[in-house]
């Protein structure tokens, strides 16, 4: 049985380029002109302003990579229904995860008011996702055509697939990821309500629909999936509803930011991030025609989760500090790690779920970077988090840059970016990630969401990014 992990092994594990697959942009070089999926004269002109802030050589020849890559390389344009219509793969699949996509375009964000071709990719995107959304809440990705069968690791999932869904692990984040990039495009443009339609307001009220039912506060809900295969973080336990929680108001996730199984049923990260987004979807709403009931229920919703966030998601560490808890059951059950997928511990300030001067965060971010992690890694290339998505010493870039994002200290996020270009092999691009001993063996050299957050690091640090 293929699964997910095989079929990218099979791809890039360890290797310089996917084999069969479109170089994302030559070792040192963008892809050329002609094979650029998507333009922007905002793209360039940020990437001209950056050259001259910074010079051509140093930091430059990565940041001209990386930035662009997702326009370059990963956004499909078309129009649906007289309307642009935006398809954004992740880079080496070619499938849409709304997590990814929602965090490929956002460094984009503050230069789209004006550009005609950045304000139709956002509006694109935020159709494409609603119509994703009125699918299926609980699928993680899609394809382009409905006609397209689903991924390979996944056409014989247990689980209700429909046509045009590419995998369907509920994940919470999934959903916070769509309402972030709709607030935040909504502020960035100065208030463009075009993407905002009858189609979207439907979904929204979907996405508050489906968070209230897997609270399961009077049963399990519609939800249950299982794989078949060796690998028990490709499939959730008892009949497929996951791991059992108590009905304390926080809300289930099946799977982790990394497509990995929960081990506890309430993703922490997670929960934080849908408070933030249930928050940030009343606040637009009343200028979007959602108004009334709908703004009390968000704010309701948003309220019950973050009450109980504080009685339940906190632990003591055997050597003695409380921290925020990855996961936990309601029951008292908790373990801490953390996962360089984001939502993290890590990048909760940097989701705007809690100031990066939270003495709370301040304790669980020093033990998320240290040994109490079990998937901190440290060796002679670079310290930082890993994922159990891949197994071993590996260093996800993603994680140095979400450091470098939520640090307070100019000198930790120097050190962050220095990092990160120094661990690129050459290429002048991210990974998924790399060997902390060997930077030359990396995981998916095509993978944009990295690239986006390096972009968004240098863009941070040089003051040219004010979205928060």
């Amino acid at each position: 049985m293929t699964d997910r992990r095989t079929f990218l092994a099979a791809l890039s594990l360890l290797t310089p380029l996917a084999a069969g697959a479109q170089d994302p942009a030559p070792a040192g070089g963008r892809p050329p002109l002609n094979r650029r999926s998507f333009r922007s004269p905002a793209i360039e002109e940020v990437i001209s302003r950056v050259r001259e802030r910074i010079g051509p050589g140093g930091l430059f020849p990565m940041f001209e990579n990386c930035f662009p890559n997702t326009a370059d390389t990963t956004v499909r344009m078309g129009w649906n229904a007289g309307r642009p219509d935006a398809f954004v793969i992740t880079g080496d699949i070619e499938a849409m995860w709304l997590r990814d996509s929602s965090a490929q375009v956002w460094s984009y964000l503050p230069f789209a008011r004006g550009d005609e071709a950045l304000t139709s990719l956002f509006r694109g995107l935020i159709h494409r996702q609603a119509r994703c959304i009125l699918l299926d809440p609980y699928a993680n990705a899609f394809q382009r055509e409905p006609s397209s069968p689903t991924l390979p690791w996944a056409r014989n999932d247990s689980t209700l697939m429909k046509p045009g869904i590419a995998e369907r692990k509920w994940e919470l984040d999934s959903l916070c990821h769509c309402v972030r990039l709709a607030h935040g495009y909504w502020r960035a443009s100065g208030g463009d309500i075009d993407p905002f339609d009858d189609e979207w307001r439907e979904a929204m009220r979907l996405v508050l629909r489906t968070l209230r039912e897997q609270q399961r506060k009077t049963d399990d809900g519609p939800y249950t999936f299982q794989r078949r295969g060796d690998n028990p973080i490709d499939t959730l336990p008892n009949r497929g509803y996951g791991a059992p929680g108590r009905r304390v108001g926080l809300i289930h996730s099946g799977f982790r930011p990394s497509d990995d199984a929960c081990t506890l049923p309430f993703h922490v990260p997670a929960n934080h991030f849908a408070v933030i987004s249930l928050r940030q979807l009343a606040g637009m709403a009343p200028y979007v025609g959602l108004e009334g009931d709908f703004v009390r229920e968000c704010m309701r919703l948003a309220d019950e989760v973050h009450v109980a966030l504080a009685q339940h998601a906190t632990m003591r560490l055997p050597d003695g500090p409380r921290v925020w808890a990855y996961e936990v059951d309601g029951f008292g059950g908790a373990i801490f790690l953390d996962d360089a997928n984001a939502p993290s511990l890590l990048s909760m300030p940097y989701l705007g779920a809690c100031k990066a001067d939270d003495p709370l965060y301040l304790a669980t971010r020093e033990a998320a970077l240290s040994a109490a992690n079990p998937y901190f890694v440290s060796g002679r290339e670079a310290q930082g988090i890993g994922s159990p998505h891949t197994p071993g010493p590996m260093v996800w870039p993603m994680s140095i840059a979400l450091r470098g994002l939520t640090s307070r200290d100019e000198a930790e996020s120097r050190a962050c970016l220095e990092t990160l270009a120094r661990t690129s092999a050459g290429t002048h691009l991210m990974h998924e990630s790399f060997h902390a001993d060997d930077a030359s063996k990396f995981t998916r050299p095509w993978f944009a969401w990295a690239n986006a957050l390096f972009a968004e690091l240098v863009l941070r640090s040089l003051g040219m990014f004010p979205i928060s």
